[in-house]
C-alpha cells in the first residue's frame, strides 16, 4: 500500500474530483481503523454521505474499489521500480526492492489486506486492474534482467522475473500472518532467494 496518493481516474460527469479524494481519504481511515471487513456504510458516514451517494460517486462499490487500488497500488509499485533501478549491484537492487515492499504492506497492513483479497474476491475488474500492475511489473523486471545481462535470454527472463515478483508477494503474505518473524529475516531471506532464482535462470548474482 503506499503513503502518497496515485491520481486517480476520470470522475463520473458532473462528480467533483475533490469530494472523490475526501470520500478515498474517508475511505482510507475506516479501513485502517476497522480492519478490511469495514463496512461501506462506515465509510460513508466518515465522509458524511449516505451509501446511495457513495456508490454515485464512483459508479458502484466496484469503482470505489478500484479507484482505491489505484491511490495504493500504483504509488506501491512506482516505489518498487524506482529501487529496482537505483542501485549499483544486483544484490543491493534486490534487497531495496524487498525492503520497500515489505515496509509497505506491513505498515498498511489493513489497506493491503483490503484490497488484495476483499476488493479482489468481490470485484473481477479490480482483480484484473491490480494483476495488470504486478505483470507490468514483472515485464520491466524482465527487461532489465536482458538488457543488463543477467539473463540474456528474453524468455527465460520472462519465466524467472515473474516467478520473482510472485516469490516476493507470496513471502509478504507469509510475513504478514507470522509478525514475530523480524522484517529484517525476511529481508535477508528473500534477497537471497530473488538474487539465486536470477542466477538459475541464466545469470551470475550481481
Amino acid at each position: 500500500m503506499a503513503l502518497e496518493p496515485a491520481q486517480q481516474t476520470k470522475p463520473a460527469r458532473g462528480r467533483s474530483p475533490e469530494r472523490r479524494r475526501a470520500i478515498l481519504g474517508a475511505a482510507d481511515r475506516v479501513i485502517q481503523r476497522d480492519g478490511p471487513d469495514a463496512p461501506m456504510s462506515a465509510i460513508a458516514a466518515e465522509a458524511g454521505i449516505s451509501k446511495p451517494i457513495l456508490y454515485r460517486h464512483f459508479g458502484d462499490k466496484g469503482g470505489l474499489y478500484r479507484s482505491l487500488a489505484e491511490r495504493h497500488v500504483d504509488p506501491l509499485i512506482e516505489r518498487i521500480r524506482s529501487e529496482l533501478h537505483g542501485r549499483e549491484t544486483l544484490r543491493l537492487r534486490a534487497r531495496a526492492t524487498v525492503g520497500a515492499y515489505l515496509q509497505m504492506i506491513g505498515r498498511n497492513l489493513n489497506l493491503y489486506r483490503f484490497l488484495m483479497d476483499r476488493a479482489t474476491s468481490e470485484d473481477p475488474k479490480t482483480r484484473g486492474d491490480v494483476g495488470m500492475m504486478v505483470r507490468r511489473l514483472g515485464e520491466e523486471l524482465a527487461g532489465m534482467l536482458v538488457a543488463e545481462g543477467h539473463i540474456p535470454d528474453p524468455l527465460r527472463a520472462q519465466i524467472a522475473a515473474h516467478a520473482v515478483v510472485g516469490m516476493v508477494q507470496a513471502a509478504g503474505e507469509w510475513w504478514l500472518d507470522h509478525p514475530e518473524v523480524p522484517e529484517e529475516v525476511v529481508v535477508d531471506g528473500l534477497t537471497d532467494s530473488v538474487v539465486g532464482a536470477i542466477a538459475q535462470g541464466g545469470g551470475p548474482p550481481g
